[in-house]
């Protein structure tokens, strides 16, 4: 049974140095494992079997990925970087819109026969599919670093998300709460399968993280696994940083701007609601011509953030219809399209499970006030500052608060382990 229920990589590239893998370990040849017979196991155990197939690209050293992090210039202990890594490209099953689909994932497994836990880390905004993890070359700085995670002794998953790699036929339903959550439950499900069809031992114990739009997927997940629960799982903690959490604030944000330099999102929302949801209304309902006629065209996968970008206009007056910036939730034309934000905003719950927030304080890109908005929503309802915590990047904007976030979270996750 499948869960039913209803730009992290460039700046992080320009943050680490790239370094070649060219010893014994790196030449592996690719092998490929198809699970069919795990199909016949699924009435025996609870975990719905989501795995279709499991390909394995390369193994990193881990020599070599203490190397990675020194040369980056990252604050992370490389000596606990003590677990070659095996690099893994997997689909899985999932549901979108009712049906059954096949979306991709990679895995990276530290090659130990000790018991290890694991993490999945969501990335942040991506619109084309070069630049969804599973199609990124095994030397990419990306790749590296999750590897060099994997090798402190976690099971890493990086999903691509519905709409990227496998399932690129479909525009990504873009901070969508519910699509978001059982995307990644389905791919961390299909890692326990792949380790434990390869004979790896791992614990029930889970982390998430995430940056940006990888923010806003890591407290979807967290609330998804407080709210309907994970079989086999037991969250430890989540790790959730510059987000858009409150979906409804970010729209205010955006309604008030005279200009703002990522156009890209605004139209990334609207098609991705229009395509989840299959209202009525089309892009000329928000959006002056051209780009009305254009922003359907855009989302498929070919075109990077930076090319759409460059089709569009930083001017909020002439990029958005006059009827749609002067609107509110109260407008009958556009109540909607405010209720759809408020259903995807997440702040309708009290966490219960550790959560570590953090956010730059001169992000204007995902504002940092929609942070500290939601933070503070969050303990009116009732959630613990023991349980709820929320670090601010002094002077970090959305680019320079990546490094920080990668100091603070991995050393806060290997403590927790320790415990």
């Amino acid at each position: 049974m499948i869960l039913r229920k209803t730009p992290i990589f460039a700046l992080l590239i320009s943050l680490l140095f790239f370094i070649s893998c060219d010893d014994d370990t790196d030449s592996l040849t690719p092998e490929t494992e198809v699970e069919e017979e795990m199909e016949e196991e699924e009435e025996m155990e609870s975990v719905p079997i989501v795995l279709i197939e499991s390909t394995q690209l390369i193994i990193k050293s881990s020599g070599d990925l203490q190397t990675f992090l020194k040369q980056s210039g990252l604050a992370i202990d490389t000596e606990k970087l003590i677990y070659n890594v095996s690099v893994w490209r997997v689909t899985y099953k999932t549901v979108y819109k009712g049906d059954t689909i096949t979306a991709s994932t990679m895995v990276f497994t530290p090659e130990t026969t000790d018991e290890v836990s694991t993490i999945s880390f969501q990335h942040g905004t991506i619109a084309d599919n070069a630049s969804a993890p599973t199609e990124a070359g095994i030397n990419d700085g990306s790749i590296i670093l999750y590897s060099a995670i994997a090798s402190g002794g976690f099971v890493t998953v990086v999903p691509d998300f519905v709409g990227f790699g496998a399932s690129v036929e479909f525009v990504h339903p873009y901070y969508h709460e519910y699509y978001t959550a059982t995307s990644i439950v389905n791919a961390i499900y299909a890692s326990k399968q792949l380790v434990e069809s390869h004979e790896l031992n791992i614990d029930n114990d889970l982390y998430l993280a995430g940056y940006s739009q990888g923010g806003y997927a890591t407290m979807a997940t967290h609330k998804y696994f407080e709210e309907e629960g994970m079989d086999f799982y037991n969250l430890k903690a989540s790790f959730p940083s510059s987000g858009g959490y409150d979906v409804s604030g970010m729209s205010n944000y955006f309604l008030v701007q005279e200009t703002y330099h990522q156009p890209f999102f605004l139209g990334f929302v609207a098609m991705s609601y229009k395509t989840s949801y299959d209202f009525a209304e089309t892009m000329g309902h928000f959006f002056n011509e051209p780009y009305a006629t254009e922003i359907p065209e855009m989302f498929f996968g070919s075109f990077s953030g930076d090319q759409i970008n460059e089709r569009l206009t930083t001017n909020i007056s002439d990029f958005l219809t006059e009827g749609f910036l002067n609107s509110s939730a109260g407008d009958a034309d556009y109540a909607f399209i405010y209720d759809l934000f408020e259903d995807n905003s997440l702040l309708d719950w009290t966490p219960t499970i550790r959560m570590y927030m953090y956010h730059g304080d001169a992000d204007i890109t995902v504002p940092y006030q929609n942070s500290v908005d939601s933070y503070a929503k969050l303990l009116g309802n009732g959630a613990s500052e023991s349980i709820v915590t929320f670090e601010t990047f002094s002077g970090a904007t959305h680019g320079t608060g990546v490094g920080p976030y990668i100091e603070s979270f991995i050393p806060e996750i290997l403590n927790l382990e320790q415990r």
